[in-house]
């Protein structure tokens, strides 16, 4: 993906405070708690990965009671994710003032949401959360939380390497805040409450239109001429490993749909695909068919 460093709006870095971790791009590793050894690291990531739960409650691992953060940057000349960090600030600017136009286009009003950078583990407007928990989205604040270390688990453990696998989950987590804007994840929220049995299906729709809204905004990166060769096929690539299906294969050799609750490696291709093929959010329905 071609790119240029720029502002780093409406992004907050807390690394040089919330402690532990450490690595560049590409060589950093996740904080695991302790007592997880490799398939602990598979199944927590099974479970929450790209923000499991996000937009609407708080995901497994989190603890109440805490306060987001707002500052604690490690000084530029001593980051050894400069590189990182500059690439992520400008994804998530880039899909933040894609959305703001798209919302400007349709008359609705849309508010900026933040990007906060951490090392370790993080305190939130949902509760404080390990970097286990994996990139999210919390509706409370509405922030996107990147431990960066994650690239380096996207590339060793998931297999879904390259820049434009990690700009796929950034755009991801920001399709939450465009639920959350519209007031989508709000309805599924409440719908799960009403129908418990319904939890995990209606969680896979939400986490699907993600998806879709993550290759709409890889539509307009396209038509914006900044796609290189392969970049595509590195965002399916990375949509396809964090499918429910193969993360429980990995994590205990066997696979529960009933338990999904972001969708197959199959769906999140597919719908990565329709938000991209079509370009416009108006096609991430994903509420309305019988099946997706």
């Amino acid at each position: 993906m071609r790119w240029q460093r720029g502002s780093d709006r409406d992004v907050i870095d807390v690394r040089g405070r919330s402690g532990g971790g450490m690595g560049g791009m590409p060589g950093g590793r996740m904080a695991i708690p302790s007592g997880l050894g490799l398939v602990g690291v598979i199944v927590v990531i099974a479970l929450q990965v790209l923000g499991g739960g996000q937009a609407f409650s708080v995901p497994n691992g989190f603890q109440d009671g805490t306060q987001a953060p707002d500052g604690g940057a490690i000084p530029a000349g001593q980051d050894p994710e400069a590189d990182l960090k500059a690439f992520s600030s400008y994804v998530f600017n880039d899909a933040q003032d894609t959305w703001a136009r798209t919302f400007a286009d349709q008359g609705r009003e849309y508010q900026r949401a933040k990007l906060v950078l951490y090392r370790g583990g993080v305190d939130t407007g949902c509760g404080s959360a390990t970097s286990a928990v994996g990139p999210f989205y919390c509706s409370a604040d509405q922030r996107v939380y990147l431990d960066l270390s994650f690239y380096g688990e996207m590339t060793d453990r998931l297999g879904a390497s390259g820049d434009f696998a990690w700009a796929y989950v950034i755009a991801h987590e920001m399709g939450h805040h465009v639920q959350k804007q519209l007031g989508t994840s709000d309805e599924v929220h409440q719908l799960q409450q009403q129908e418990r049995d319904q939890a995990n299906a209606l969680s896979v729709r939400l986490e699907l239109q993600a998806d879709c809204y993550a290759g709409v905004w890889a539509q307009h990166v396209y038509e914006s001429g900044d796609l290189h060769s392969g970049d595509v096929e590195e965002a399916i690539r990375a949509s396809e490993a964090v499918g429910d299906d193969r993360l429980q294969r990995q994590a205990t050799g066997s696979v529960d749909p009933d338990s999904f609750t972001h969708g197959s490696s199959a769906q999140r291709h597919q719908w990565f695909d329709t938000g991209r093929e079509a370009g416009e959010p108006a096609a991430c329905d994903t509420f309305s068919p019988d099946d997706v």
